[in-house]
């Protein structure tokens, strides 16, 4: 056998054990008792563009294509929605504290201002997460909608840090 055949047989015996090592698939049973909804509205349309373009990554229920059962991707993804959760996690919203709420709303805006978000890498292969322009300007209106409404439910100083 030469070094070329060897390093190929090494190479693919390590993809297919590889292919034994899963992850616990990011997907939740019961309804989210945390979700977003639970505090502020949602409405359809906006509800829509985060189901198609933020949840797989932004909630505890990734809906996974056939690949994600291939290693390395498997763990390419799984990495990509736990880094997502960190960031904002939709369904855990309301255990944020006020002033990180706000901000996550501040950054939703900002994302969607600077075109962001989705990643490339997640809209490349998922074409009904491409954001058109009016998707963009209605995931900020609605956010903008949330943070007035926080306004007008907490005092200023719970939701913003105070200038120093």
């Amino acid at each position: 056998m030469t070094t070329k055949s060897k390093i190929l047989a090494g190479l693919v015996g390590v993809f297919v054990l590889i292919q034994f090592y899963r992850h616990e698939p990011n997907v939740q049973e019961a309804p989210a008792k945390n979700h977003l909804t639970t505090e502020y509205t949602i409405p359809a349309n906006v509800e829509q563009v985060l189901v198609n373009a933020c949840y797989d990554c932004h909630s505890n229920n990734t809906v996974y294509p056939w690949y994600s059962q291939v290693q390395p991707l498997a763990y390419w993804i799984n990495h990509h929605v736990e880094d997502g959760k960190k960031h904002l996690n939709f369904d855990e919203f309301t255990t944020y504290r006020l002033r990180k709420q706000y901000h996550k709303m501040e950054e939703v805006v900002e994302q969607m201002q600077e075109k962001e978000m989705p990643l490339k890498s997640y809209s490349l292969i998922h074409s009904n997460a491409r954001l058109k322009d009016e998707e963009r300007t209605l995931l900020i209106n609605w956010a903008e909608a949330v943070m007035n409404e926080m306004k007008g439910r907490y005092p200023m100083d719970s939701l913003v840090k105070p200038k120093s």
